[in-house]
């Protein structure tokens, strides 16, 4: 592979639960009382223990060179505050994903995404120098449920998220 990486650009779109579908489901203030909706049926940490927790997180500029996915759990991110930010996702199934198979999202203020076991993703990204995130993964997803492909190795390209 050459020292130089060629760039590839995605523009991300609005997320709504519908584009979001083949990846996970999009979940947003429901009043309390609500009955249990088919989207929160998605989340699934069933094999092993559950872990929910702040995720702080630096400089997350909206370029990767590198997607993951967890086979053992879903995983749901939401943005503390109301800051907007940025996922790329690959469908989950696919061995390695193509570049054509990524698709680039931009996450409102007070939204969560639940991503289906085995969603490729590179992010979250945001404009700010700093965020934190709720997380609810498994307590070891990050040790032994963490699958990566190198977009650089693969293609040569850096992927850059280009805004709508």
């Amino acid at each position: 592979m050459s020292d130089t990486l060629s760039t590839h650009h995605l523009t991300a779109e609005t997320i709504t639960p519908a584009g979001f579908e083949p990846y996970g489901v999009v979940l947003t203030p429901m009043e309390d009382g609500t009955p249990f909706t088919a989207e929160e049926a998605v989340l699934d940490v069933s094999n092993g223990i559950p872990r929910f927790y702040l995720m702080h997180l630096d400089d997350k500029s909206p370029e990767f060179v590198r997607v993951t996915r967890h086979l053992e759990t879903t995983q749901t991110l939401m943005a503390v505050g109301d800051v907007e930010w940025t996922i790329a996702v690959a469908a989950p199934g696919l061995d390695a994903p193509a570049l054509d198979d990524l698709r680039a999202f931009r996450i409102p203020p007070r939204t969560a995404i639940t991503m289906r076991k085995g969603t490729w993703h590179a992010g979250p990204f945001f404009a700010d120098p700093s965020m934190d995130f709720v997380n609810l993964e498994l307590d070891d997803t990050n040790v032994t449920d963490h699958h990566n492909h190198r977009l650089d190795d693969a293609f040569g390209v850096r992927v850059v998220i280009d805004a709508e």
